[in-house]
C-alpha cells in the first residue's frame, strides 16, 4: 500500500474540495458544486463540525481520496451515519484506496455504536454497486431519493400549496 488512511484535517480542505469537484464531473454534474474551501473549513473543522472525513494520503502528502460522512438519526434503527461521498481521484483508482476509505467509515460506525450506515449510489455506477453488494451492503432499488433545493424551498414556503 503506497498510501495511508487518516482523519481529515483543516489543511486538507482544498484537496477535499478538488475531489468533490472531480466527483461532480464524474457524476455528470460539473456545475453543481456550490460550496467553497472556506465552507468546508467552517462546516467540517470548526468547534462543532457538521461532518467528518477520512483521507487517503500518499507518502509525499498528496491526498488521493476522501470519504465525507455525518451523523443522522433513523426512526427505525436509531443512531446512523450518512456517507455523503467517497471519492478516489481517477488516476489512483484500482489501488485499494476506495476500499480502505470505505472500511474506515464502516469501522468508525462500528466502533462508535452506530446502528446503520446509509448512502446513495447512482444506478449507472455498476462498479460501485457491485463493490457495495459484495461488501454486504443492500442496495435498495425500490426507493427514490427526494431533494428540495434552496430555490424550491423558498418557492414552497412562500406560495399556497
Amino acid at each position: 500500500m503506497n498510501f495511508n488512511i487518516r482523519k481529515g484535517k483543516k489543511e486538507d480542505a482544498q484537496a477535499i474540495h478538488n475531489l468533490i469537484v472531480e466527483l461532480a464531473v464524474f457524476e455528470k454534474e460539473p456545475d453543481a458544486v456550490e460550496i467553497t474551501v472556506e465552507d468546508l473549513i467552517e462546516d467540517g473543522f470548526s468547534e462543532n463540525p457538521r461532518f467528518n472525513t477520512f483521507v487517503a494520503e500518499e507518502s509525499d502528502g498528496t491526498i488521493i481520496g476522501m470519504a465525507l460522512f455525518y451523523e443522522r438519526y433513523s426512526t427505525w434503527k436509531g443512531k446512523a451515519i450518512h456517507l455523503e461521498d467517497l471519492m478516489v481521484t481517477a488516476s489512483k483508482r484500482g489501488i485499494g484506496a476506495g476500499k480502505e476509505l470505505y472500511k474506515s467509515v464502516m469501522k468508525y460506525a462500528s466502533d462508535n455504536g452506530y446502528e446503520r450506515v446509509a448512502w446513495e449510489v447512482l444506478d449507472w455506477n455498476t462498479n460501485a454497486i457491485n463493490f457495495y453488494e459484495k461488501s454486504g451492503a443492500k442496495v435498495l432499488r425500490d426507493w427514490d431519493v427526494a431533494q428540495m433545493n434552496k430555490q424550491n424551498l423558498e418557492k414552497f414556503i412562500n406560495e399556497n400549496f
